[in-house]
């Protein structure tokens, strides 16, 4: 039976949603009681997804020491599936004090590499009864090996694009500025919040510039996370300064300008740098003459 998929490789938001989906086709071919996705550190097995057709063999979530799990045999034996098709027998199985608990069981499994040749996890299959594993189920779990490397290679790859798409630029201590360029959609909204948050408290920035002159599309929904990030910035004691508002944006999110009451706004960046300068200049001299 071959493997049939509907969904394109944009379509997942992450690994894990593209390992459901994977495991989702496994299932249609191989007729067997549990298949899984495990990620390890070289110490610490996670089971990522998992599918039990019957009994629970194996639970989404759970983390076991890597040296006692069946997916540290599956590492060690390199870049082919390694099938072992009665676990009682099976002397490498035998080691593992879980082999007990699946009698005569069967398992194969195929590690998953990064692109850089590390190993991520593995993906398997097992039943605590005898399964015959194919030349065919072999190769199709070679297959979705091979594909969930390229997922891991596209979400790193999406991962540094997204962080070079909201870099904070310091231009003067406790002052900084982020420019938001090109189309904002609802993902890279947040992924430009959680990453600024995180930056403004390391770089200690006390003003940032939220400069959105080169933003080419905005709709109500990005319109309401910009306005997340002012309040938030708010919040963490970082005074917020918008500039670059174009007329588009006030007609697809008629009230941003009215949300934004309270904040300062200016046209550009240079006159906002100079007002900043300006008001900094002034809280020295108060801080000054206090002495």
């Amino acid at each position: 039976m071959p493997l049939n998929g509907t969904r394109k490789m944009n379509d997942f938001r992450n690994f894990e949603d593209a390992a459901a989906h994977i495991l989702q086709l496994l299932s249609q071919q191989m007729n067997i009681n549990t298949l899984f996705i495990a990620k390890n550190d070289g110490q610490t097995n996670h089971i990522v997804k998992a599918i039990n057709a019957e009994e629970e063999l194996v639970t989404e979530g759970g983390i076991a020491p890597l040296e006692q799990t069946f997916c540290s045999l599956s590492i060690d034996y390199g870049e082919k599936p390694l099938v072992i098709e009665d676990i009682s027998i099976d002397a490498s199985a035998q080691r593992l004090e879980i082999s007990s608990s699946f009698n005569n069981g069967s398992f194969i499994g195929i590690p998953i590499y990064r692109d850089n040749g590390e190993v991520y996890g593995t993906i398997c299959a097992m039943d605590n009864v005898p399964f015959e594993f194919t030349e065919e189920h072999q190769r199709s779990l070679e297959l979705m090996s091979s594909l969930l490397t390229y997922v891991l290679e596209l979400e790193s790859a999406q991962e540094q694009i997204q962080s070079l798409s909201s870099p904070l630029v310091p231009v003067a201590d406790g002052i900084a500025i982020l420019p938001v360029i090109g189309n904002v959609t609802a993902r890279r909204a947040q992924t430009i919040i959680d990453r600024v948050l995180g930056k403004c408290a390391e770089a200690e920035v006390r003003y940032l510039v939220v400069d959105v002159s080169g933003v080419s599309q905005i709709n109500s929904v990005v319109g309401e996370y910009l306005l997340k990030l002012v309040n938030t910035l708010k919040i963490i004691g970082v005074v917020p300064v918008i500039t670059g508002i174009q007329p588009f944006m006030a007609l697809k999110v008629p009230h941003f300008a009215e949300a934004l009451s309270g904040i300062l706004i200016e046209a550009n960046l240079q006159t906002a740098l100079r007002k900043l300068g300006f008001q900094l200049s002034n809280e020295s001299k108060e801080k000054s003459g206090r002495r």
